[in-house]
């Protein structure tokens, strides 16, 4: 079993410094190395797109006598991207090493392309060759655009249902989706389990390493990882249950070291994501002592929008007055909890929020277009209780009311243009309007939220949806019952956001439906139901 993060420092950054950039690289030759098996079984994926750059991602999966065999060498890799799918018109091509360090993925910033355009790419080695992915650049900053297309998605516990919504989200024409947290999930199993994971609790890096493996091994989410870019966050089942900042959560055994163990979780997801070499160097030398890898981004898509990523989990500070003091999240009583209003506390973080604030302040939040943000759970506040006085949920933007009004304080200060939220995390579809104030009914709406549903995992309100939509008007849709996914379209005057519906999560032939159909007019905060 491989210790957490036993890595070479200096190695590891010579291997990243030039992985990424897509170098030749010394080891096992691409085209002279004979492999017994698919190294490609894991799929390919492309991502962090800008205007001229891309990430091509892929891990090679070495069994029986090349695991003996490479497990502890470098693997050169040869890449080729392609205007056309039978790579007649070679755009760019090179060699990258697969480093051993890190579970033999290869992450590819290719460099160099043309803004607004799509692309065709693969990998090679020896023999083995990979599927072709397509995938796309960025339109320049300035320019203008007429349209953008994306999926948001989360929430994919692979007990509770196959990813049959992937096989239709391909039929959506998309130029991008944006993935909201909660890839896999740590646990060794469930009630009423759909399908089976391999292992027990996931606690050490070779555990996460083999949870995301069976992950990526289903079809229909490698079909729609291979088919457009993704941009992705993390939320808290990448490493445990209701975990925050370094406060561990309550799933599984404890651990000694819950700084280690978040730390082998980060660099799994490193080597499974298709995100930027730099995330990882910025944290490689601290890394195992819990230092900061930095995921959070703004990514303009010409004047047309701002896409943000944000990172809810990685500086949140602790939930607090959670029943029966166990650490991770429960329902909550504000008035009977007086730390939960301390204007200190945050989710994002002090330099996350500051982060934010500045680019809300600078050209990106005043421009014209739409300010797009994917974070990671409901936005809005959520009361389940009907009548006088609140019950809340702890873990979400409602145990952080001093940190939400930041957020909104934020949105009016800088007059940010058309901010529409995106979220995950709750299993649920709510749909609504971010309020200025939500202690007062009549506060003005200052953007709009769209908080999807789960890919499989389960929801836990069922029949009391209802109810606590009555009890929050602010939201003017919620549904509980459904796994799915939304697509939101943007064009310079309108966004509409429809959400998905797969027909049954248990059956991996489900179709799908659509259950809702919303429009959001630019300059003017109101969600309308089409």
């Amino acid at each position: 079993m491989t210790p957490p993060l036993v890595i070479q420092r200096r190695r590891l950054l010579q291997s990243l410094a030039l992985a990424g950039a897509g170098c030749y690289l010394p080891g096992r030759a691409a085209a002279q190395l004979r492999l017994s098996g698919n190294p490609f079984t894991l799929g390919i994926a492309s991502g962090s797109p800008t205007h001229d750059s891309v990430v091509l991602w892929t891990r090679l999966a070495l069994d029986g006598e090349d695991a003996l065999r490479l497990q502890p060498t470098p693997v050169a890799v040869r890449w080729e991207v392609a205007h056309d799918e039978a790579f007649t018109r070679i755009v760019q091509a090179g060699q990258a090493q697969a480093a051993a360090e890190l579970a033999h993925s290869v992450h590819v910033e290719v460099q160099g392309l043309e803004p607004d355009r799509w692309y065709f790419y693969r990998f090679a080695v020896g023999d083995a060759l990979s599927a072709t992915g397509r995938t796309r650049t960025f339109p320049a900053p300035g320019a203008v655009v007429a349209r953008l297309r994306l999926a948001y998605a989360s929430c994919q516990r692979w007990e509770h249902g196959y990813y049959s919504a992937y096989r239709h989200m391909r039929d959506e024409n998309l130029d991008l989706v944006m993935f909201l947290g909660d890839y896999i999930y740590e646990y060794p199993n469930a009630g009423q389990a759909v399908r089976v994971p391999t292992g027990g609790w996931v606690l050490t890096l070779d555990d996460y390493r083999r949870r995301y493996a069976l992950h990526k091994s289903d079809a229909d989410l490698q079909a729609m990882h291979a088919a457009c870019p993704w941009l992705v966050t993390w939320d808290d089942h990448e490493v445990q249950n209701d975990y925050a900042g370094a406060s561990p959560g309550n799933s599984g055994p404890p651990v000694a070291d819950f700084a280690a163990r978040r730390a082998a979780a980060y660099q799994a997801f490193y080597e499974h994501m298709p995100v930027r070499a730099s995330v990882l160097t910025r944290a490689v030398a601290g890394l195992a002592g819990g230092a900061e890898m930095r995921i959070y981004q703004r990514v303009p898509y010409g004047r047309l929008a701002s896409l943000y990523m944000l990172d809810a989990r990685q500086y949140k500070d602790a939930q607090v007055c959670t029943q029966g003091g166990r650490a991770g999240s429960s329902t909550l009583n504000p008035s009977g909890c007086a730390v939960w209003k301390d204007p200190v506390r945050s989710m994002l973080g002090a330099q996350q929020e500051g982060w934010l604030d500045a680019e809300w302040g600078g050209a990106a939040g005043k421009a014209t277009g739409w300010n797009l943000v994917g974070q990671q759970s409901l936005f809005g506040r959520r009361d389940f209780r009907p009548g006088p006085g609140q019950v809340l949920w702890n873990d979400g933007w409602d145990g952080y009311a001093a940190a939400r009004t930041r957020f909104t304080d934020s949105l009016r200060k800088h007059a940010v243009a058309n901010p529409v939220l995106l979220g995950g995390d709750v299993h649920e579809n709510w749909v609504g309007h971010i309020k200025a104030d939500y202690e007062d009914a009549a506060s003005a709406a200052v953007g709009t939220e769209f908080c999807g549903t789960s890919i499989t995992s389960r929801s836990t309100s069922g029949a009391k949806t209802p109810d606590t939509l009555a009890e929050n008007p602010h939201f003017v849709f919620a549904d509980s019952e459904r796994r799915g996914y939304g697509v939101v379209e943007l064009t310079p005057g309108r966004l509409t956001t429809t959400l998905r519906a797969v027909d049954d999560v248990v059956r991996a032939d489900s179709g799908v439906q659509t259950l809702a159909r919303f429009a959001v007019q630019a300059g003017r905060p109101v969600v309308e139901k089409t």
